[in-house]
C-alpha cells in the first residue's frame, strides 16, 4: 500500500487523560497498550529523509520505505507490504545487502474516534505523545478539535526529529529499548 500520511503528533500527554480524552468524544480502544519493535535500514543509495522500516506491531509485521518530503501534516509518503516474519525479512534485507543501522522499541495503545486512528505512543527516553492519523488534513484537524486540542500544540515533525527537541540524536542511537 502506497500513499500520502496524513498525521499530526501532540507533544508531551498524558496517557491515561489522553485515553480519556478520546473516550469522552466517542472514540473507541482498538488494540491494548503492546511492545512493538523495528529495524531501520538505510535505503541504497543513503537519502536524507528516506529509510526502510521493518515493524512488528504485535499482530501484523510490516516492511515500508517512508519518504519524508516537509514537517508539513502531508508531508510523509509511505509504502507499505505485509510480511510474514520479522526475523526471516530481517535476514533477507540483510542478505540483499541492508543492515539495520537501528533497532527500537516503544509502546503503543490504539483508538478511534470515526475513521481517524489515534496512537498513544511511549518511546525510551522521552515524555509520550498522541498521533492523530487519517485519511485527509481536515480530519487530522477536526479530530483534534474534538478532543479539544489547540492547533497550535500540533507538530508533523517525524520521530527523530521529537528526539532533537529533547536534545537527544535518535539517529546516534544504534539500540533504543526500554529498561
Amino acid at each position: 500500500m502506497a500513499g500520502i500520511e496524513y498525521e499530526a503528533k501532540v507533544l508531551d500527554t498524558d496517557p491515561a487523560k489522553t485515553a480519556q480524552f478520546i473516550i469522552d468524544a466517542g472514540g473507541t480502544q482498538q488494540a491494548e497498550r503492546r511492545l512493538m519493535r523495528r529495524y531501520v535500514y538505510d535505503t541504497i543509495p543513503a537519502v536524507p529523509g528516506r529509510w526502510v522500516r521493518l515493524r512488528d506491531t504485535g499482530p501484523d509485521v510490516t516492511l515500508c520505505v517512508k519518504q519524508i518530503s516537509t514537517d508539513a501534516v502531508d508531508g510523509t509518503h509511505e509504502t507499505e507490504v505485509t510480511v510474514s516474519s520479522f526475523e526471516e525479512t530481517d535476514a533477507l534485507l540483510r542478505l540483499a545487502g541492508l543492515a539495520p543501522r537501528s533497532y527500537q522499541e516503544n509502546r503503543r495503545t490504539s483508538y478511534t474516534l470515526g475513521s481517524v486512528r489515534l496512537e498513544v505512543d511511549e518511546w525510551p527516553r522521552i515524555p509520550p505523545y498522541l498521533e492523530i492519523e487519517a485519511d485527509d488534513e481536515s480530519q487530522v484537524w477536526d479530530t483534534a478539535a474534538a478532543l479539544g486540542i489547540d492547533r497550535e500544540r500540533l507538530t508533523s515533525v517525524n520521530t527523530t526529529k521529537v528526539y532533537g527537541l529533547y536534545g537527544i540524536d535518535l539517529d546516534s542511537i544504534a539500540d533504543l529499548r526500554f529498561e
